[in-house]
């Protein structure tokens, strides 16, 4: 492969209610509504398009790594403490 890659095109984001998801993703992280229907939204949140697609209810993007603890396949980074507190 010669080129590079330039972005992350789209994050994938199971969730059990779409709406109550979009509320909690721009009030608390401050991301920008696309579109929403009943079974995904498109968000974008720190220069990059986010899917919160309507998944099964035992759904999520966690793992167990070998040593047994639960893994996120993605975390958020906010400015200070006082944002990560809030």
């Amino acid at each position: 492969m010669r080129g590079k890659l330039m972005r992350v095109g789209t994050t994938y984001i199971p969730v059990h209610d779409v709406e109550n998801s979009v509320d909690w993703y721009t009030h608390h992280l401050g991301a920008q509504l696309n579109y929403q229907d009943h079974h995904k939204a498109i968000i974008d949140l720190a220069n990059q398009s986010f899917f919160l697609v309507k998944a099964s209810s035992n759904e999520n993007c966690n793992f167990i790594d070998t040593q047994g603890e639960k893994r996120f396949s993605q975390t958020f980074e906010v400015d200070g403490l006082k944002e990560l507190e809030s």
